[in-house]
């Protein structure tokens, strides 16, 4: 296994002094880059895991915050922070942008090989910085199916690849049709995975015992995603853990 050196990293976006967690493949030379973007609740140990899995993959990760260093428990609480930030790219764009910078900064990153990838919020502030124009390799979401404003999309300058639950009520086929609808209009190199009879959150192990409609952990699919998201990692931006040397982007058709 690869040594991983991790550090909490602090950074101002969206009025707030955010608290991210850095992880660090082992070694030396500069290394392709990752993004990870939490749920709406917030960041926690299974996110910043995230993060760590990833450096032992090779890459340099950071599982950056939305709540400035918050953890929403009441799904109420959560819901008053995270409705208005979804309502408003902007925001998303400048907390996207400050973790990027923040990513970009880290001597053991190598600055033209970066991808994000987000669940929930995460997945759509991810999204978001595609659609800002910003320079990733891949952008990797789980049930963040949103869309953005009209024509931006265009901007987007790599693949994009999106998984949501079958029976997510949040995510329901009429989202799944106009994230699709705009990707395609877009002319976004993009793929759409359905895991069947998954809920919403069915990646996230429970941390709870509250029942929420709509809302459950399907452990077979949360790893299905998981592999899915590293294969994207792997064919779009590659370490020499990640892939054999002769792996290409081939979905990789929108960038100059």
């Amino acid at each position: 296994m690869t040594t991983v050196t991790t550090r909490t990293v602090e950074y101002p976006a969206d009025g707030l002094t955010m608290i991210g967690h850095l992880a660090l493949p082992a070694g030396t030379d500069r290394r392709p880059a990752v993004l990870v973007g939490p749920e709406g609740p917030g960041l926690n140990d299974f996110q910043r895991r995230r993060a760590d899995a990833l450096a032992e993959l090779g890459y340099v990760a950071l599982a950056f915050d939305i709540n400035g260093g918050r953890w929403f428990t009441d799904p109420t609480d959560m819901l008053a922070h995270t409705t208005p930030l979804l309502a408003d790219p902007d925001r998303m764009r400048g907390i996207g942008h400050a973790a990027l910078d923040v990513l970009r900064a880290e001597p053991r990153t190598d600055p033209d090989r970066i991808a994000a990838i987000g669940y929930g919020t995460g997945g759509a502030i991810a999204l978001e910085l595609g659609r800002d124009g910003a320079d990733l390799h891949a952008i990797g979401t789980v049930n963040a199916l949103t869309t953005g404003r009209p024509g931006e999309a265009a901007h987007i300058r790599c693949p994009v690849w999106a998984g949501v639950g079958s029976e997510d009520p949040i995510m329901p086929p009429a989202q799944r049709d106009a994230f699709a609808a705009e990707m395609q209009a877009a002319g976004v190199d993009w793929r759409l995975v359905v895991y069947g009879g998954a809920l919403h959150a069915f990646h996230h192990p429970p941390v709870d015992q509250t029942v929420r409609p709509g809302v459950g952990h399907h452990p077979r699919h949360a790893q299905r995603a998981w592999r899915d998201i590293v294969a994207v990692l792997a064919e779009c931006l590659p370490t020499a853990e990640s892939s054999g040397p002769d792996q290409v982007c081939a979905m990789s058709t929108n960038r100059e």
